[in-house]
């Protein structure tokens, strides 16, 4: 209109505002805007239940519910479902009706899925898809409800007490079904899942049977992830949370092993003394504080790694350096450290900063160490192009230098590094 009455008030309601800005921007320029929140699912399932009392008709709650969820919060398209299924039910709205209707798989196949994922066998994932094919289920319907179970099973997993939008025996069975998994593992799975809606696969495919059935087969083949904690404690070593207690010198709440925590108690006060002693003698390092015990290793790589990463006595610029350089136990019981190039590389060389080491190691040791140093090796050379394969390692040579135990169970147990 070019010349609207002053009484004239014009509404402009769309779903989709960016189609705005990019076709008409000079509407949006002229208009106050007013960004509407999603209806809750309790406001739908509310409005609905109006709607069916005035045209004479009911519907139990969760076939409401699952109209309300299938919505994703339009009032609008909630009310189209509603009349979609009375239409074509003859006014019975039960929730069989509502998900024959649109199309909806039943809790009780994802059910199923589940137990195939936790126990297998591995080719039943074939049987399960091809039983929905058969059926006319939609597969990518089928896909996003797997979305909704996974992320339910992960927030029951984390929270038993959670508030989650199912029914209270589906949520029961997957409260109790979620405990078989670790909430890694569910974590995993469900960035699996997403990840194949956020590269599109599934959309652009014609046959979404394919992707679907590889997406289940990653998940039941998907093996359990390890803790490095629990790992390195199933090896008969000290978790850092178990030092961490031992270094703040509380007791056992327990009991249990006191009697043969004394002698170490002895000895770690002893060594205590002495390295105060020393450090009084060196400028500008921290002192041991009194109450802190320091339990020595028999493991000179591990005394090594212990004492960088506390960064206790180490000399001043050389921490990052120290633990990039690796380090390995001779025949003698020394220990070699070959460090990465560099300009640091140069203070390694004076007797100072070797005798500052090796005071800083003694209380995580038990005894001063005999260090020697190697020449950097640089197996690149020339500038190349560092590969996957070589960060890879790297990182694997990282974490092997902050425990050395670990090494040794990637080798028994073939571990994997998950990027």
């Amino acid at each position: 209109l070019e010349e609207p009455p002053p009484r004239g008030i014009f509404v402009f309601a769309t779903t989709e505002p960016q189609k705005i800005q990019q076709a008409a921007a000079p509407i949006l320029s002229r208009c106050q805007r007013f960004d509407f929140r999603r209806i809750g699912v309790p406001d739908i399932v509310a409005r609905l239940s109006t709607v069916l009392e005035q045209e004479g008709a009911s519907s139990p709650e969760d076939a409401l519910r699952v109209i309300a969820r299938k919505a994703d919060g339009g009032m609008r398209d909630a009310l189209s479902l509603l009349d979609q299924v009375i239409s074509l039910t003859g006014g019975e709205v039960d929730l069989d009706s509502v998900r024959r209707v649109l199309g909806l798989v039943e809790d009780e196949r994802y059910i199923d899925l589940v137990d195939v994922l936790r126990n297998g066998p591995h080719e039943a994932v074939f049987g399960l898809v091809q039983h929905l094919v058969d059926e006319g289920y939609d597969l990518v319907e089928f896909y996003h409800g797997l979305l909704d179970v996974l992320r339910t099973m992960l927030r029951l997993r984390l929270s038993p007490e959670a508030d989650v939008d199912v029914q209270d025996d589906v949520r029961a069975q997957l409260a109790d079904r979620a405990e078989a998994f670790a909430p890694g593992d569910l974590v995993r799975m469900l960035s699996a899942a997403a990840d194949l809606e956020t590269q599109g696969s599934l959309r652009r495919s014609s046959n979404p049977r394919l992707p679907i059935e590889m997406l289940l087969l990653r998940m039941s083949f998907l093996d359990k992830t390890v803790g490095l904690e629990e790992l390195i404690t199933a090896l008969g070593g000290e978790s850092k949370t178990n030092n961490g207690e031992g270094s703040g010198g509380t007791a056992d709440p327990k009991g249990e092993g006191a009697a043969a925590a004394a002698p170490e108690e002895e000895q770690a006060k002893a060594l205590r003394s002495s390295s105060v002693a020393e450090e009084d003698a060196v400028a500008g390092q921290d002192q041991l504080s009194v109450t802190e015990l320091i339990t020595p290793s028999d493991d000179i790589c591990e005394a090594w790694a212990r004492w960088v990463v506390s960064g206790r006595r180490v000399p001043s610029g050389l921490g990052p350096f120290l633990q990039s350089a690796s380090v390995s136990e001779e025949s003698d019981g020394g220990l070699l450290i070959t460090p990465l190039p560099g300009p640091a590389m140069e203070r390694l060389g004076r007797s100072a900063v070797i005798e500052a080491i090796r005071e800083g190691m003694t209380p995580f040791l038990g005894r001063m160490p005999i260090l020697r140093v190697a020449l950097p090796e640089d197996g690149r050379g020339g500038g190349g192009r560092i590969t996957r394969e070589e960060v890879h390692a790297d990182t694997l040579k990282a974490l092997y230098r902050q425990e050395p135990r670990l090494e040794r169970a990637v080798k028994e147990l073939d571990l994997e590094l998950m990027e």
